[in-house]
């Protein structure tokens, strides 16, 4: 038989195989590496356009807040504002009341009856006075009770002072409270079914 070497072809072949072998390998290694490049970039590039319109929307945020605010200042610069209006319009509308008052307070008083001092809290009216009798104290009261621009007088305190020389009635010192009413508000009271 002849004896034929095949070992350098073979040789070759494996050779040439493990060229094609390392090619393949280097080629892949080439693509993987080109692919994870690619995919780094753009979800490098996603997370950065993501990031800007975070700081956008976090620059117009922080705008709406500054005018949220500028809003609120304002409307509770307006509340202040309706506030002192009212106020005004109040006063403006009470302005005649007071003369109203002192014209019926002038008018209910009786002979014999004379007022030391008046104080008013609110729309409650404290009456000191002095009277000749029990009876003017009475006379008084239901004076106040008829009239338009006072209601529902009480008396808290009566004394009877007497002289110490003579020991004789000297007149009867006396406090009584009374409401102020304006004719506006009876009238929408009655008015109103």
């Amino acid at each position: 038989m002849a004896r034929i070497n095949l070992l350098p072809w073979r040789a070759e072949l494996r050779k040439q195989q493990q060229k094609d072998f390392i090619t393949a390998i280097g080629l892949s290694v080439t693509l993987t590496l080109a692919l994870m490049l690619f995919v780094h970039t753009h979800y490098s590039t996603r997370i950065e356009y993501q990031n800007e319109r975070n700081a956008f929307l976090t620059q117009e945020i922080a705008v709406l807040d500054q005018k949220i605010k500028e809003i609120s200042e304002l409307e509770s610069k307006k509340k202040r504002l309706i506030a002192k209006m009212e106020v005004i319009q109040q006063l403006q509308s009470s302005r005649p009341e007071i003369v109203h008052l002192f014209d019926e307070l002038a008018r209910s008083i009786p002979d014999g009856v004379y007022l030391s001092d008046l104080t008013q809290a609110d729309k409650n009216l404290t009456v000191n006075g002095m009277a000749q009798s029990n009876a003017r104290v009475s006379a008084y009261m239901r004076n106040l009770e008829s009239s338009t621009w006072l209601k529902e007088p009480v008396l808290n305190i009566i004394e009877t002072k007497i002289d110490n020389k003579d020991k004789k009635e000297r007149g009867s010192k006396f406090t009584l409270q009374v409401k102020q009413s304006s004719e506006k508000t009876e009238e929408k009271a009655k008015g109103a079914p």
